[in-house]
């Protein structure tokens, strides 16, 4: 990556107004930050689990599994959550192979065995621990049964294969139940089909139709959209390309597309934050360019936290539109133009009034140039939608 200049005065000064978190909105409820993102005790497991940048992975498996209206309904339903974190400890393939379509029942037993169809709080666990002498059997709505125990305030749960998943964050309350994060993945035994022979099949591919349309419900946006599951059988993910482990399809729209991207949950959090979601799902055509989750945490500690709040609305928005230029901007288009001037650098204005400039290298690559002087490299280009084209960039672009 090239990086010209450190942070902008802009991220400075958010910095220095307070990094205590998104919890304007949500502190009536005591519930936690989770992956960088409030948790509404108003709204259900899923309308919360995908703001998460920390469930990505779980949420994408949710959907591949055909779980999304299962855990929206009314519960109540306790979901043991596994983090990016410890989908990745995970033996190589072992995500991917039951990601596949043929693995979708394997998907759902895992799954489902992270799930217990009552609403249990952790004082609650705790107690059923004591009354048990210091173990309690916790039967899932997958079939497996787990083991509860407790060391001081740290909840442990051990799985059929021996598994012990820690909870890192209890008692997230949801609308139909309760969130309880965990640290390691729990599987059935090794009877329930996830032996040791189907964890090390290094064959499994990535390949998945996991497109089940827009994962976000709020007044901009919801989970309604674009989630007609025989309309999406009629497009073929083969045809189009995969960003953050999804298929963007032409005939959808930027935020269509973007909320499916593993690799952009922060994006379109900060998106729904500054009420972006009609405009990028207007006619357009824009052209944006996608900072990934990594170009938001690359950014000094707190600074996304900080720009999410309520009060640094109109400060995120510019930011945003920072990242939006009108038109249909193709990487031929940028080359093309940067070609023809001599220092093979092109000037635009995006949607913010700001400037940015993209620099075309021997090579071809291209770098997008923001107002400081950061240039960062389109690392996908050309991801095409209904109303305009994404490039996927490796940074943040900042105003002055």
């Amino acid at each position: 990556m090239t990086h010209f200049l450190r942070t902008s005065a802009l991220t400075t000064g958010l910095i220095l107004a307070g990094a205590a978190g998104f919890a304007a909105s949500h502190s009536e409820t005591d519930n936690p930050m989770v992956g960088g993102a409030p948790m509404f005790a108003d709204k259900n497991i899923i309308e919360n689990a995908v703001n998460s940048a920390d469930h990505t992975t779980l949420v994408a498996a949710v959907k591949a599994a055909g779980l999304v209206e299962t855990l929206m309904g009314d519960g109540p339903f306790t979901v043991f959550a596994p983090t990016n974190a410890a989908f990745d400890a995970l033996p190589e393939g072992t995500v991917a192979g039951l990601l596949e379509p043929g693995m979708k029942d394997a998907l759902t037993e895992v799954l489902t065995c992270h799930v217990v169809g009552a609403d249990a709080m952790s004082t609650a666990i705790k107690g059923m621990v004591d009354e048990d002498g210091g173990s309690h059997p916790v039967p899932t709505l997958g079939g497996c049964t787990l083991q509860a125990t407790y060391d001081g305030d740290t909840i442990m749960l051990e799985d059929e294969q021996g598994r012990v998943a820690t909870v890192t964050i209890a008692d997230v309350k949801q609308s139909n139940g309760v969130i309880h994060v965990i640290d390691t993945v729990l599987l059935p035994g090794p009877e329930g089909g996830m032996g040791d022979d189907m964890m090390k099949d290094d064959d499994m591919s990535m390949e998945s139709d996991m497109e089940d349309g827009a994962m976000m419900k709020d007044d901009d946006m919801s989970m309604d959209a674009g989630m007609d599951d025989s309309a999406m059988m009629k497009n073929d993910a083969s045809d189009v390309p995969m960003v953050g482990g999804a298929p963007m399809f032409p005939d959808k729209n930027i935020v269509e597309n973007a909320v499916n991207s593993a690799d952009h949950t922060t994006l379109v959090a900060a998106v729904k934050a500054a009420g972006l979601v009609e405009t990028l799902s207007g006619e357009g055509p824009f052209t944006v360019f996608a900072p990934t989750n990594d170009a938001f945490a690359a950014l000094p500690d707190g600074t996304v936290e900080t720009l999410l709040k309520p009060e640094n609305k109109d400060q995120l928005t510019k930011i945003l539109t920072a990242h939006v230029v009108p038109g249909r901007w193709t990487a031929e288009d940028i080359i093309r133009e940067a070609r023809g001037n001599r220092d093979r650098f092109y000037h635009f204005n995006a949607v913010s009034g700001d400037a940015l400039s993209a620099k075309v290298t021997a090579g071809n690559r291209v770098f997008i140039f923001d107002e400081n002087g950061n240039a960062y490299e389109v690392t996908q280009a050309d991801v095409m939608q209904s109303n305009g084209v994404i490039h996927v960039v490796e940074g943040v672009l900042l105003p002055r």
